[in-house]
């Protein structure tokens, strides 16, 4: 089983860990909004668990910056680092820990309503080898971004 499943066909992409191949994270449903936007679908899935958002928007304007250079950095550290590092809108996040063995950890944070009475969060968590798998995860989460 692959780590990241790539399909052009239907433009999605999938995280999964080598551990734990039922837990995953997956890309879905990409789309160009107008020249500065992208949106996306995010769904997550761990034992039990399932969360789904339909609709996540990118925009050259977010603070939170280029998903894929945040990765980029992650590849680059691959001998480590030893604080957290997080990438963060409003409803979705990634924060990445790195680990002994030369193992990185990436919660992803699902966010629905951040005020309303049905808001949720969902975090799931994936582990990859810090050096090529991280470097293939970041080329794989560039070429899902930046299709089009």
């Amino acid at each position: 089983m692959s780590l990241f499943e790539v399909s052009a066909e239907s433009s999605e992409l999938v995280v999964r860990s080598p551990t734990s191949p039922t837990t995953y994270v997956r890309f879905f449903d990409w789309s160009r909004v107008d020249d500065h936007e992208i949106a996306f679908g995010v769904e997550c899935v761990a034992d039990g668990m399932h969360a789904r958002l339909d609709s996540v928007s990118l925009s050259v304007w977010d603070r939170a910056g280029d998903l894929t250079e945040f990765l980029d950095g992650l590849a680059k550290d691959f001998r480590g680092w030893k604080e957290d590092r997080s990438w963060v809108t409003s409803r979705l996040a990634l924060t990445a820990a790195f680990h002994s063995g030369g193992h990185v950890q990436l919660s992803w944070l699902l966010r629905r309503g951040t005020f309303a009475e049905d808001a949720w969060e969902c975090s799931v968590t994936t582990t990859l080898e810090a050096g090529e798998q991280m470097s293939k995860l970041a080329s794989d989460v560039r070429s899902f971004l930046h299709q089009g």
